[in-house]
């Protein structure tokens, strides 16, 4: 009897110890392939407006006389300081009336000199009651009259001056010369545009922008520039105008964005290419498979690769329609995020990346 019952013992403590290796069994999940992608931060999708590099203040330099042009010392594309001579016209008939002018005011000089001397003499005879006071009055006319002379020719001398100085055309700041209105022999008129030179100092990037576009503008919003040559060389800049009307033809606005110290390479003329700045360097994006949705809540399942299993992250996201969405929060670049089958996972379990998704 006894040993009838050991062996009831025995069988009923290895029906048990089978029980426990079934439920063991179903506990533990068996370890899972999934689909997977890392994260990466997208650049923002902000539209690029192409334009050109051109000075904020640009100067139209002409003659304030007319002549004959006898040089032209600088083209176009040419640096230029202030001071430094730009052109020049014949000075030969100013510099002849210069030389009248200087004859005539020495001829004034000597009248005034002589109309001193003679009040001198009146004033002297006077005092001495040899001759009368109407003699001494009209000499001091005389005197005054040839003073008024020196003075007239003096003023008409240094206008003189001032006119043979302008047949010597300098620019008036440093800058570039973009364009010339006068060749050597020509006849230049008074006001006449001989050379344009653009200060160098303050660039603008004019870019035009479509009138559906132009709306999300303001004046100061930040842009930033790059040049189409070498898109890596990049600049910042906010925008000074938007033009009031758009253009007839293209139905576009041109738009001046003052740039923030540009780099040399940011010539005037250069081309470039100019979109939005910002503030964030770019977004994650993950396929809207990637989503594990309860109710008005989301996450997504992080995969562990050190440990080979996955854990659920609460998220906020926005979609953009072309099947993804855009992460706002809860996940960081870098990290593996499950991107097929997040419904059947669980928290903790045993995953095995087959394949990353290529996007």
């Amino acid at each position: 009897m006894r040993m009838v019952l050991r062996l009831f013992a025995v069988v009923a403590l290895l029906g048990l110890a089978g029980c426990g290796d079934d439920e063991a069994s179903e506990a533990a999940p068996p370890v899972r392939p999934v689909l997977s992608t890392v994260a990466e931060v997208s650049p923002l999708p902000e539209p690029t407006f192409a334009g050109s590099v051109q000075p904020r203040y640009s100067r139209d330099l002409g003659f304030r006389v007319a002549g004959r042009v006898l040089s032209r010392n600088v083209d176009v594309g040419d640096t230029v300081e202030a001071g430094q001579l730009l052109a020049s016209l014949d000075p030969q008939a100013q510099a002849l009336a210069v030389r009248s002018l200087q004859g005539e005011l020495a001829a004034a000089q000597a009248q005034e000199e002589n109309a001193r001397l003679a009040r001198d003499r009146q004033a002297a005879l006077v005092q001495r009651n040899a001759s009368p006071q109407a003699q001494l009055d009209s000499a001091e006319q005389q005197l005054a009259s040839a003073r008024s002379a020196v003075a007239s020719r003096v003023s008409e001398l240094d206008k003189a001056k001032q006119e043979l100085g302008y047949t010597r055309l300098l620019s008036e700041t440093d800058g570039i010369v973009t364009a010339v209105g006068i060749e050597v022999g020509q006849v230049a008129a008074v006001g006449q545009v001989a050379v344009t030179v653009a200060q160098t100092d303050v660039r603008e990037a004019a870019v035009d922008v479509s009138d559906e576009e132009v709306d999300a503008l303001a004046p100061r919003q930040a842009f930033l520039v790059s040049l189409q040559i070498d898109p890596s060389r990049v600049t910042s800049g906010r925008v000074r105008e938007i033009a009031p009307r758009s253009d007839s033809a293209t139905r576009t606005r041109r738009v001046l964005i003052t740039l923030d110290d540009p780099p040399p390479a940011f010539r005037v003329g250069t081309t470039v290419d100019a979109r939005r700045d910002t503030g964030s360097e770019g977004e994650i994006r993950l396929p809207d498979t990637a989503l594990l949705r309860t109710g008005a809540e989301a996450s997504v399942w992080v995969v562990d690769e050190a440990a080979g299993r996955v854990a659920r992250r609460a998220v906020t996201f926005e979609a953009s329609g072309r099947g993804e969405v855009r992460i706002t929060s809860g996940i960081e670049a870098g990290m593996r995020i499950v991107t097929a089958g997040v419904n059947s996972l669980k928290e903790g379990q045993a995953v095995k990346v087959e394949q990353e998704l290529v996007r």
